[in-house]
């Protein structure tokens, strides 16, 4: 049989070896070359390293960074659309990390970290659709505590936060004792019926609802901390109240690493602790300056 395109020599004796097998030469050659088409895309593919592999991760590790991922980007393993790497991305831009969709060192460090339990968005941020409390004055009562501080304290902690977002903006804040309130403070373990259960020490230390009805406004925190009111170890009530009565009346959370909306827990000193500029902007902008 006579070739009619220039094939190697060594190629040529494969497909002559494998001629019968085959039922021709060229059958032959068609053969060989979509196995060599295969073997090239499969080492094409495996020289882009997968996230997992490219962070060198164990498997706690693995499942805690899927499990971020899903509570606080909407990373469904399930969806065809919804790319683990694109994710991943996304969470490094909003920490300001860069974007390499790899689950490197400085990313899991910021998995790791204590944090709320609300869903990231960016900047200073709002619920979807904005949801604000119409009226300026708005009612809360905190109806469980934690064994870790007076509840004297707590009290005077959650009227110390409140305090702050009053100052900037026009919102006032009146404690009621019994009955229902726009705002529902309390401390808890595990599941404690709003389907978001707490997961023990470390992990998320709280969460809130944006304003509306039913759980809406509601501020929930994890019982199973430790808790301080910052004159001892442990995690920073103060701040923690804060953060989540900024939920409570309708932001989201900040991008910015001095923002008190900052999804992430770091220890503040309750002397001097005060809201950032880019939490009185977010404030103001929903419910306006005080005259």
């Amino acid at each position: 049989m006579r070739n009619y395109i220039n094939i190697p020599g060594w190629i040529s004796n494969y497909c002559t070896n494998h001629r019968a097998a085959n039922g021709s030469f060229l059958t032959a050659i068609m053969h060989y070359y979509s196995a060599l088409c295969t073997l090239s895309l499969l080492t094409c593919c495996l020289a882009f390293p997968l996230p997992r592999e490219a962070g060198k991760m164990n498997d706690q590790q693995w499942g805690k960074a899927q499990e971020y991922l899903k509570n606080f980007y909407s990373y469904d393993p399930e969806a065809r659309t919804n790319n683990l790497e694109d994710k991943i991305k996304e969470m490094q831009k909003f920490f300001g990390l860069p974007q390499t969709g790899i689950l490197n060192t400085n990313t899991m460090e910021i998995i790791q970290k204590p944090r709320c339990g609300v869903p990231d968005v960016g900047e200073f941020s709002f619920f979807p659709e904005r949801p604000k409390w119409l009226s300026k004055v708005v009612t809360y009562r905190v109806v469980s505590y934690t064994k870790d501080i007076p509840r004297s304290t707590v009290d005077h902690l959650v009227e110390k936060a409140l305090d702050m977002w009053s100052e900037a903006s026009t919102l006032t804040f009146k404690k009621v004792r019994n009955g229902n309130a726009d705002i529902i403070i309390g401390f808890a373990r595990g599941a404690h019926g709003d389907y978001n259960p707490f997961d023990g020490p470390g992990g998320i230390l709280a969460h809130a609802f944006a304003p509306g009805t039913g759980l809406g406004g509601d501020a929930h925190f994890d019982n199973d901390e430790q808790w301080s009111d910052g004159s001892k170890i442990g995690i920073n009530f103060l701040f923690t109240a804060t953060h989540e009565l900024g939920h409570s009346l309708g932001l989201g959370h900040s991008s910015n690493p001095e923002a008190v909306m900052y999804p992430t827990y770091s220890y503040k000193n309750s002397e001097d602790f005060s809201l950032s500029q880019d939490d009185i902007r977010g404030i103001q902008k929903l419910y306006g300056k005080r005259g």
